[in-house]
């Protein structure tokens, strides 16, 4: 009984839309109407700003964390653990509190991965900051970093349950990717910082 309020309640932790909540009180924006239409941090980026889009990366990693935090706390085992990440992330994807609409998931997966393997996290955060940095395409960088988070759960952790984390949430990226595969490979996906109008006529960066 305890796992299954637990996995509740990691659901709900990642069904917090914060990117549309901040970009609605500091921008007055929807984000699923601009931009690509996504909830996320680099969505905020380009809708309503720098601020927005930490506050909303900040929170979208926190309630990963946060998720996996309160399984640790109780104590459950490493299978359970591992649900509670994936749950967590299913709740940012199909959010209770924003109409099932939600994000990608980036952000979310690398909270839970912090919270469940640190090193790894760590590691995977620093690739992604490299491509991002080489090549401005966070959907890019995105993409390299989980591709990379099963091979790294092998290396560094090696716990079954963890290899099987992280090889779902790998498919769980890639497959909210797809569009920007597309994009990518013909040259008109958007770059981090590009310039969007809002719904209300304003261009911002």
């Amino acid at each position: 009984m305890r796992d299954i309020v637990l996995v509740a309640a990691a659901y709900l932790l990642g069904s917090v839309p914060f990117g549309l909540l901040i970009a609605r009180v500091q921008g007055g924006v929807d984000l699923r109407r601009v931009g690509s239409g996504n909830i996320g941090a680099t969505n905020a980026l380009r809708a309503v700003g720098k601020g927005a889009a930490a506050l909303t990366l900040l929170g979208d990693m926190g309630k990963g964390a946060a998720a996996v935090g309160l399984g640790r706390w109780f104590g459950v085992s490493p299978t359970v653990l591992a649900m509670i990440a994936l749950v967590a992330v299913a709740g940012h994807l199909f959010p209770v509190f924003g109409g099932f609409r939600g994000g990608k998931g980036v952000a979310t997966t690398l909270g839970v991965v912090l919270a469940t393997m640190p090193v790894v996290g760590a590691l995977l955060l620093l690739l992604w900051l490299l491509v991002a940095a080489a090549w401005r395409y966070s959907s890019l960088a995105a993409l390299v970093a989980s591709a990379a988070m099963p091979v790294l759960a092998w290396l560094v952790d090696g716990r079954p349950a963890m290899l099987g984390l992280s090889g779902t949430l790998f498919l769980v990226v890639l497959l909210r990717h797809r569009e920007n595969i597309a994009r990518l490979w013909k040259g008109t996906e958007g770059k981090i910082g590009q310039r969007v109008k809002t719904s209300n006529g304003h261009t911002v960066k």
